[in-house]
């Protein structure tokens, strides 16, 4: 049972939360295809109830870290899509000041502690920012995403290992979308159940219905109060499906359209609109009166960053050593 209940107001604004991440992803492909974007860009487009039903279960002042895929998770904790488009577009006013671009979301502000390109190089990172709450005394938790195939990493088994000895208040997600960059789990692995990882550990495990934002809310919120309770981290598969390629430059051909089609009947949107419209909780109007709103919201980001301007060369070593004078840096 969650004790974090699930209200009308909780379904509408997972359907607000969802909606703008796949509008603000469908006009991110765009604008790549147009060459306004450049270098990587992973969409998140069909995982939208993962990070929805993780934020329903925490707290603004809970933590997020994550892999390169990361829009979802910016936007969900709060960032503006005006910062997030920005950053997209190298733009001097983006939420890394446009040095980060696509893959490297970041604000203290919103507690988005960044996404990160080296496969499983945020999860020891998850487990020191927890870590850190534990020392300071504070009842916040970490949420530390990752793909299915960060889970092959050694810093995986040793973080899991770091944070079950010492019982820190962090949610290890495994988002298993069925494919690390193009190779399937099943040609990786002979654990299909990834989740069954965490018990060489002795941590509480299990798998989650990705595609089922009510289900990802009760697991989340599950482990969030275990966590706040003291009693350690929890480990979550979590599965999903992208419905693009593991980036803009991947076809996705290793997988077949029936795959796809079966997955897209699942679509997380489709099921919560019918969940909203089964209850009452609102009418046709009102989808159509929140699409409008999304739609110029991610409208309104667009024109932001095309008129924001680049940063200037001279800034090409700010925000790289927190030391001011640091001596080795060469003019």
């Amino acid at each position: 049972m969650s004790s974090t209940p699930i209200t009308k107001e909780t379904y509408l604004e997972w359907y607000k939360s969802m909606l703008l991440m796949r509008k603000f992803e469908e006009k991110t492909g765009q604008l790549y295809g147009q060459q306004k974007i450049r270098g990587f860009c992973h969409l998140y487009i069909g995982q939208e109830a993962v990070v929805a039903g993780t934020m329903s279960a925490t707290r603004p002042d809970d933590s997020v870290i994550t892999s390169y895929r990361d829009h979802a998770h910016a936007l969900a904790k709060g960032m503006s899509a005006n910062e997030c488009m920005a950053e997209m577009y190298g733009k001097v006013t983006g939420c890394s000041k446009g040095k980060g671009g696509s893959m490297h979301f970041f604000s203290k502000e919103h507690k988005m502690m960044g996404g990160h390109g080296i496969v499983g190089g945020q999860i020891p990172l998850g487990a020191g920012i927890a870590f850190a709450e534990k020392y300071l005394g504070k009842d916040s938790v970490n949420v530390c995403f990752m793909g299915d195939g960060a889970v092959r990493q050694g810093a995986f088994n040793e973080s899991l290992n770091m944070a079950m000895l010492w019982k820190l208040p962090v949610i290890f997600v495994c988002e298993n979308n069925g494919y690390a960059m193009g190779t399937s789990v099943e040609r990786t692995t002979n654990m299909l159940d990834i989740y069954k990882m965490g018990f060489g550990f002795d941590m509480p495990s299990a798998a989650v219905d990705g595609m089922d934002v009510v289900a990802v809310h009760n697991a989340m919120d599950e482990a969030v109060q275990r966590a706040r309770a003291g009693e350690g981290p929890t480990f979550l598969e979590i599965r999903t499906y992208r419905y693009k390629g593991h980036s803009m430059s991947d076809p996705a051909k290793y997988r077949t359209k029936e795959e796809l089609e079966e997955y897209k009947g699942k679509d997380p949107l489709l099921s919560t609109k019918a969940a909203i419209l089964e209850n009452k909780y609102a009418d046709e109007a009102w989808f159509a009166e929140v699409d409008a709103d999304v739609k110029k919201v991610v409208d309104e980001s667009v024109k932001f960053a095309e008129e924001s301007p680049y940063p200037d060369a001279s800034e090409i070593y700010d925000d790289v050593y927190v030391q001011k004078d640091y001596p080795f840096v060469m003019d």
